[in-house]
């Protein structure tokens, strides 16, 4: 359904993976990944021991667990932005435990993260290879939270714990120290593998807890025959739906006739090379020789067939409380909602609005730009050519996508948009690039 350049690739893909797939008790694999033949169903319902819950919720704020002390979980993903951010960097890119210290990614939502599935391919009915979905991080490294832990305590530009010994040390000393021995057993620290398998179990719970998925919105109500959505945001959802405007559906999916709200996580958790600009604010950015490609690494580690096909390549995210967002994308390279929605729309037809001397798919290494999508709608325009949306189409999406904010982040929503709108007046006609994502481009109505 995603319709990727396969072109160049299909038939290396399906012999290498029949070379190197293969027939076992749980099916067929690509490298060490396995391979449905349908796609899973969405998980839940969730039912978390509530001991659990509050033990991972309460390490999720612990401040102490960072080295030095001061950083938390909550840090970088903050409730008050809908449990992503950018721990004050406001360069799209969030700060670590050290001021000096500042990562290269977007900090993504944690809110729902229940509901991704683990890394696996799968082939749909006009697909002419298996493509990957699922998988934790933009990039699919890790299946489970009890993986997905260690990463951002050990990193040394986030939480920057030398070794798991550390983070065993500082969970025996804890404040909920007690509460980990009532729920594990009273031997959980007795060794530093037993003490991070319980850290990972906690943490499964907690965001498993209806606080990380409130399934909430006007949106869901709206399902539910409980509110009204306005003309524009209609008019957003039948753009969103159109395959031959916005499109947003075929890599956004949801189940606007599904009472299940977990049927309308608006990700099909499937990975696209869309070729954002460069955010050149990041640190190790003013390294031209180095690109952050995402999935290839993953697909190295992997033992795929042809690793560099999938560079460029990152996971779809849940659109759901998108506007509670500061950054967007898997660089944080916009800062406004607008301008990632009139990205897909004109990145082909206008590209000096978007990239820096109008030099296409500046943030992808030279020798994979070939990846980047350029096949499907809207991606296929080129220059001189209508948009499929035009600036009223543009904007009833990004009103639509309002109606996707759960009720604890409405609040919050309301004033990173009026912020967000403050940003696109001040800086409204002069159609430059700011090197912290800040587009704000012009409206030509």
């Amino acid at each position: 359904m995603r319709g990727k350049r396969f072109q160049r690739i299909a038939g290396a893909v399906v012999l290498a993976a029949a070379a190197l797939s293969c027939a076992a008790a749980a099916g067929l694999t690509v490298g060490g990944t396995p391979q449905r033949t349908a796609l899973p169903d969405v998980a839940g319902p969730f039912r978390p021991d509530p001991a659990r819950v509050l033990l991972g919720r309460q390490v999720f704020f612990d401040a102490r667990l960072s080295e030095p002390a001061g950083t938390s979980c909550a840090s970088c993903h903050d409730p008050a932005q809908g449990f992503a951010g950018d721990h004050g960097s406001r360069i799209g890119v969030a700060l670590g435990s050290r001021p000096d210290l500042v990562g290269v990614r977007n900090v993504p939502s944690v809110l729902y993260a229940a509901y991704v599935p683990p890394l696996f391919f799968y082939q749909d009915d006009d697909a002419p290879a298996p493509t990957p979905f699922g998988g934790l991080f933009a990039d699919g490294r890790v299946d489970t939270v009890a993986q997905l832990v260690r990463h951002p305590l050990l990193d040394p530009l986030e939480m920057r714990n030398p070794d798991t010994d550390a983070i065993a040390r500082k969970l025996r000393t804890a404040p909920y120290a007690d509460g980990f021995k009532r729920a594990f057993g009273p031997d959980v620290f007795a060794t530093t593998a037993g003490a991070l398998a319980a850290l990972g179990a906690a943490m499964d719970a907690f965001l498993q807890s209806r606080e990380m998925a409130p399934f909430s919105s006007r949106y869901d109500a709206w399902v539910q025959g409980r509110a009204q959505l306005t003309t524009q945001e209609l008019r957003g959802l039948k753009l969103f739906k159109d395959p031959d405007r916005g499109n947003c559906v075929s890599c956004h999916k949801f189940n606007e006739t599904s009472t299940n709200p977990a049927r309308s996580l608006f990700t099909d958790f499937g990975y696209d090379a869309i070729g954002v600009p460069r955010n050149r604010a990041i640190p190790a950015n003013r390294d031209p020789r180095r690109f952050d490609e995402g999935l290839c690494a993953t697909a190295a580690a992997k033992g795929w067939p042809d690793s560099g096909q999938w560079c460029g390549y990152f996971r779809t995210p849940s659109l759901r409380n998108v506007a509670a967002r500061e950054r967007y994308m898997h660089n944080g390279v916009f800062a406004n909602l607008r301008d990632a929605v009139a990205f897909y729309a004109t990145r082909g037809i206008e590209p000096r609005r978007w990239y820096r001397d109008g030099r296409l798919f500046d943030d992808v290494a030279p020798r994979h730009r070939g990846n980047v999508n350029v096949a499907t709608l809207p991606y296929n325009r080129r220059q001189g050519m209508t948009p499929a949306l035009d600036d009223a189409d543009i904007d009833a999406i990004v009103a639509f996508l309002g109606t996707l904010t759960d009720a604890p982040f409405e609040a919050a929503a309301r004033r990173n948009m009026a912020a967000q709108a403050a940003r696109c007046r001040q800086t409204s006609g002069t159609g430059l690039v700011s090197d912290v994502g800040a587009y704000c481009l012009p409206s030509k109505r």
